[in-house]
This record gives structure tokens, sequence and C-alpha cells, in this order.
């Protein structure tokens, strides 16, 4: 038996999961597309945000997305080997000698200097096959990618290219996720300023493509031609400055179990380093999720979980497997009761922006931190 599938068969027996609701996604989807008014490359990477990366490739490829994006040459050999046959734009920078790979898995590769379009163009004429490339323009992130005062020898050049065809030209934006910040306009205008180029030379101008999830929400200027939404197509907000410009659903649940309840005398310390205990006598259960499945360490104490549709405090140091909740003196819990991490229980929710504000972070670090362990069920779709 293949020791993956192995693994997968083990945690899949787990009380502890994610429920991916796959619905939910192809609503956002259309619901980013209809704001945005110009086509959607849904951006996939870090195993899609935690909700899987192949299952949900092969989703969208199901709905019509005309194109996706990830970080790296490996989620786009993924990608392929799942059958997905979409066009996939890898963002990240590649080193020299990964650019044969990624043109004969049929990926689109961004360029983000003349160094690394002179690599691509002698692999792509090694291997006889023409690479697409996008060129990636630093506007204010300075991370990868030619600044955009010197776009211009960069775009003549990859116009120059015998082997590379140029599909798309782009940026990111470093503030869009709050919609007050003055960076973006001066990002979008320096943006624009290096697209005239392809224009002042008289070569046809690729796809721009600047709006990540920010971006799509609050900037419709920088929509342009096409939109990259990440974390808003699956139901989240980027940031707690963000506005709920279009109608997300979230596309997660994190769910699992009572395993262990028990009565904890007043005084009587909690889990590691006892730093928390009970003023009365109260009713404490165990919930079988740990930050060894990626689950927070922070929300030690201040994190909350629903239990029978009602709100209870996770109390005293999480721990790598478990972590207890206090469900106070008269509280009622069975093992094998449901508990929500994220999600809703009768008219409750907790969100996935409520345990990053808990846990002192950002949405992202929450979906994509959420491992292997933990297997992933779908619904819909």
């Amino acid at each position: 038996m293949d020791p993956a599938t192995h693994r997968d068969d083990i945690f899949g027996q787990r009380p502890t999961r994610i429920r991916v609701d796959l619905d939910a996604i192809s609503h956002n989807l259309r619901a980013l597309a209809a704001h945005a008014g110009v086509p959607v490359m849904p951006i996939i990477k870090a195993n899609a945000y935690g909700h899987g990366l192949a299952r949900v490739g092969l989703h969208l490829q199901a709905q019509g997305a005309g194109q996706l994006g990830v970080a790296f040459l490996e989620e786009g050999i993924a990608l392929r080997r799942a059958g997905v046959r979409l066009p996939i734009l890898v963002m990240g920078g590649i080193f020299g000698h990964q650019a044969a790979e990624v043109i004969a898995n049929d990926l689109e590769v961004t360029v983000s200097s003349i160094d690394k379009l002179r690599q691509v163009e002698a692999a792509a004429g090694s291997l006889g096959r023409r690479a697409t490339v996008h060129l990636k323009i630093d506007t204010g992130m300075e991370r990868i990618g030619v600044h955009s005062y010197h776009a211009g020898p960069f775009i003549e050049a990859a116009l120059a290219s015998r082997w590379c065809d140029i599909k798309g030209i782009y940026s990111h934006l470093a503030c869009a996720d709050d919609p007050d910040s003055p960076v973006t306009a001066r990002q979008l205008e320096r943006f624009l300023d290096a697209c005239a180029h392809f224009e002042r030379v008289g070569a046809p101008m690729p796809l721009r493509h600047l709006a990540n999830s920010g971006g799509v929400l609050h900037f419709p200027g920088t929509h342009l031609d096409m939109v990259r939404p990440g974390i808003a197509l699956f139901g989240v907000l980027p940031d707690a400055a963000s506005r709920p410009t279009v109608e997300l659903r979230p596309a997660m649940s994190l769910l699992s179990q009572v395993v262990y309840f028990k009565v904890v005398p007043a005084g009587d310390p909690v889990s590691y380093g006892a730093t928390w205990a009970p003023a009365t006598d109260t009713r404490v259960v165990t919930v079988p999720i740990g930050y060894g499945d990626g689950f927070p360490r922070a929300l030690s104490s201040r994190g909350q979980v629903l239990v029978r549709g009602q709100r209870h405090a996770i109390v005293g140091r999480i721990c790598m497997d478990q972590f207890m909740v206090d469900i106070g003196p008269d509280g009622t819990a069975y093992n094998e009761d449901e508990v929500v991490l994220i999600g809703r229980q009768g008219d409750q929710a907790i969100r996935c922006e409520d345990v990053a504000l808990a846990a002192g972070t950002i949405p992202y670090e929450i979906l994509v931190g959420l491992n292997g362990r933990i297997p992933r069920e779908y619904r819909g779709g």
C-alpha cells in the first residue's frame, strides 16, 4: 500500500475534520466575477488556502474557471497530476533549473527580471517548446519583479524573445486589504505607467492583472483585464479593516468532538504551565485537536468554540493534540458531542476572522496553518 494513501486512511478516522462547502466556492466565484466585471484567476496556492489543492482545482475547472494561479512549480505539477487542464500561472520566483520543468508541465511562468527571462528562454529553446510568460512589475511590494521605473528595457527584452510569448503583465498590491490606504492608488499609477510602454513601442497590450482579494473588494480601478482573488474565493475577508462589498459565503468549517468530560474543582489548574484555574467548581471537556494540527496555541484562554449551540471558552494552554473547554458549572456535554471551532452550529457562528482576531493574527494564517493531519471532507459541487 502506498504510504501516503495509508496515512490518509488512518487520519480519515479522526473525529476532527475540515468540511469544505464546494457550493460556497462556486457562489463566491460567481459573485466576485460579477462584482469585478472581468475574468477571474482563482488563486489556490498553499493547499487552496487549506481547503485542498487538487479537489478545489478540479471543482473550479468544472465551474468554468478560465485560469488558475499558484505560488510554486510543485503546486502546478500537483494540479496537472490531478487532472487539471486549465492554464496555470506559477507566480513565485523560480530558479534556473526549474524553468524546463515549468515548460514541460505546460505551466505559465512568472518572469521577474531580464536574467529570469533569459533562463526561461534558454530552457524553452532547449526543449523546442514556447514558454508562456507573465511579466512581474514591482510597484511597491519590494518582493520580486522589476521596478516599475525600469520596466521599459525589461518589456523590450521580453518582446524580442524568440521563445517566450507574453500573455500577461502584473504586479501585487501591498495594502489593498485596507480600503482607506493611499498606497494602492500609487501602485496603480506606477503599474499603468509601466504597462504603457507596450503602447509606446507599438506592441499589443497583454493581459493586465493587479487586483488581489482586497483589490477586488475595495478598488475597482485595479480590476483592469483580470482579477486574482485568493482568500475571498473561500468566503473570508482578508483583514479586519476589509469591507464586505461582495456577499461571500465561508467555505470551511473546522469540527471536532468531545472526547472527555470531567468536573474540575475550584482552584485546580488546567493544562501545561498551570496558567488557568476555575474560581468555582466547573465542568471541563477535552477536544482532540491542538497546535500539532495547526490550531494556534495563541488561542490558549482566548479562543471560543461552540458546543450544543453555545459559546464556551478555551481554557488553559492548548496542547499539541488536545485542548480543554470550560462549559460552566451547569453546562451539559457528552462524549462525541460535536464541537465547532470554525463554522456554524444552531444560530451561532464562529468565523475564521473571529479566530484570527482572538489569536492576534490574520485569517490567512489560520486557514493555511491547518495541516494534513486533519482530514478534509467535501459537500456540494
